[in-house]
């Protein structure tokens, strides 16, 4: 078959991680940054590099990329100049020495408990053990004082080693050495692992330059700060999909529309400052979109995006009067009337098939039925112009459920898509290069993100509601004191970048009592403590309900977590 008349496919990882620095650049409050840069970040540019004609969309979020140049300057700043590291856990890892003060000795044991049982902990016997053990601090913690400064190393080592990709853990030497020892690391040992991180996480933004550079990967970006870019503009766009949804007291959010640009000019600001060239495409933040987040991207010089399926489907019922759908409506590219810019939508099967499935299948046996299900697509849709599936999924989370980091399912996947016949791994700029008919148009959108096709993962729950309200009224008080121009330019620029990071999805993703207890309070402390600094920036008291909890979890961790299951 020609290359014009095979279905592309198009696979779009989405690596992001929320802003865990605290005010004024403080320490690092949770080490995810790090740890998926050393496992999934990095292994997911070694499974490109390692297959010629594999291809792919790498979405990158800007304030992940900011994160990781930070920690590179860290580790570099601490391994040439003693500099202490500003993570917690990884600063525990490269010493000198252990803490001395109990709690944070306790809280080196709860951190290193924070891994996938079956995959990083039960795989590595030694590690299992030492966890073994670390749990007795949890139902006994007068036992903590008989775990010495040693099995705190070992700990430690063994954390970071399980953490690691399958790359570093099959080629780096200094891994291999650690793992063979097993136990008794010493200063030397945790410097040569500290050593290994370092270069790991300095080197993950430039492999994916380089990617790029050869045409092997598309680079493209999120709004600075992973924003729900249509919230900003209209939060009652939020009843769109969801019109009974209980909103929030405030009935919209303060000068929404140069927020919302403003994060999409920084974002690609910081994305050309790390890889040289301006992005083609945008991922919206958890693939919120609306018609007036589509006005901006396209406005703001984009010339693709992408959503999940569901929006597309209430924009197309609502569109059809209730009209059945054809067959293959979200395997084609979109646009708005009077609009150049292309739109994709995810599958939202096959994509929830690799996130939530195949981790539990034989990587032969999931590559298989997923190439049925292509194959299939392919039949139904042959003749049609401008066909594509789009694959949109977390480039992160997924892989810590799959046996040796998804590395044999990801190997097999770009093996087999590589070299099908009838198949046409690809990217989105591509598929807008080689359009072979005019895309199909769009008269309306009915705004939502990827997750169930609303915004009710961020908006309509009470807490969810509640943090809404106190970020507006920050916002409130932000725009009086810039109107005020009580600001100097550079206070003005801290105070700009500090909104951003309260504007951030994250927060509202997390809030709400079906999440598990300690994730909630993690990030509920965070907010609260972001929008304290805001406060101290602006030269204004915070109020005093920013001292006070206002969000509690008490779901399951197994079924409340970093990714979401469209049902």
């Amino acid at each position: 078959m020609s290359d014009k008349n095979r279905l592309k496919v198009v696979l779009c990882w989405h690596m992001h991680q929320p802003d865990y620095r605290g005010p004024e650049q403080g320490d690092f409050q949770l080490p995810w940054v790090y740890l998926h840069a050393i496992k999934d970040y990095i292994d997911m540019a070694c499974h490109l590099e390692q297959i010629p004609n594999a291809r792919a969309v790498v979405n990158f979020a800007p304030v992940l990329l900011e994160q990781l140049d930070d920690y590179s300057s860290q580790i570099k700043n601490w391994l040439e100049r003693g500099v202490l590291i500003r993570d917690p856990l990884l600063a525990a890892l490269a010493g000198p020495g252990i803490p001395l003060d109990l709690d944070a000795r306790r809280e080196i044991v709860r951190a290193c408990q924070r891994a996938n049982e079956k995959h990083l902990v039960n795989r590595f016997r030694t590690f299992h053990r030492l966890i073994s053990l670390a749990k007795t601090v949890d139902d006994h913690e007068e036992s903590l004082m008989y775990l010495n400064d040693q099995f705190l190393a070992d700990l430690l080592v063994w954390y970071h080693l399980a953490w690691m990709g399958e790359y570093a853990r099959s080629n780096d030497i200094r891994i291999k050495s650690l793992e063979k020892k097993r136990i008794g690391f010493t200063m030397d040992d945790r410097r040569s692992l500290v050593t290994a991180i370092s270069d790991l996480v300095g080197g993950t933004i430039e492999r994916y330059r380089k990617l790029a550079d050869d045409g092997r990967v598309e680079l493209s970006v999120t709004p600075y700060a992973h924003p729900i870019v249509p919230l900003l503009l209209d939060m009652e766009t939020a009843r769109e999909a969801m019109p009974e949804i209980t909103m929030p007291k405030a009935i919209e959010y303060p000068g929404g529309e140069p927020r919302a640009r403003w994060h999409i000019r920084k974002g690609i600001e910081v994305f050309k400052r790390h890889f040289g060239f301006a992005p083609l495409g945008c991922w919206p933040s958890e693939g919120g979109v609306s018609s007036e987040t589509l006005r901006l991207l396209e406005e703001e010089g984009f010339q693709w995006t992408a959503s999940g399926q569901q929006v597309l489907h209430n924009s197309l019922s609502a569109a059809s009067g209730g009209e059945p759908l054809p067959v293959s409506w979200v395997h084609k590219p979109y646009r708005l009337e009077d609009s150049s810019l292309c739109a994709f939508f995810r599958d939202d099967g096959l994509s929830d098939l690799i996130g939530f499935t195949y981790a539990d299948w034989h990587a032969d046996d999931a590559v298989a039925n997923l190439l049925q299900h292509l194959e299939t697509i392919a039949e139904v849709t042959r003749g049609e112009p401008n066909r594509v599936v789009s694959i949109i999924m977390d480039g992160e989370n997924a892989w810590e459920y799959y046996p040796r980091n998804g590395c044999f399912f990801l190997t097999t996947l770009y093996e087999k898509l590589a070299g099908h016949p009838n198949l046409e791994l690809t990217t989105f700029s591509d598929c807008v290069k080689q359009q072979t008919a005019p895309v199909h148009s769009l008269p309306s959108l009915v705004a939502g993100s990827w997750v169930y096709g609303t915004f009710s993962t961020w908006i309509g729950d009470p807490d969810k509601n509640r943090g809404w309200e106190m970020l507006v009224d920050a916002k409130v008080v932000y725009d009086r004191v810039i109107a005020e121009n009580r600001l100097g330019e550079e206070q003005q620029q801290r105070a700009a970048i500090q909104l951003a990071r309260c504007e951030g999805s994250d927060w509202f993703w997390w809030f709400g009592d079906y999440n598990p207890g300690d994730t909630v309070s993690d990030f509920e402390r965070l907010f609260r403590l972001q929008l304290t600094y805001l406060y101290q920036l602006l030269g204004e008291t915070a109020p005093t309900y920013l001292s006070e909890i206002f969000a509690r979890g008490s779901g399951d961790p197994s079924l409340g977590g970093v990714m979401r299951q469209n049902r």
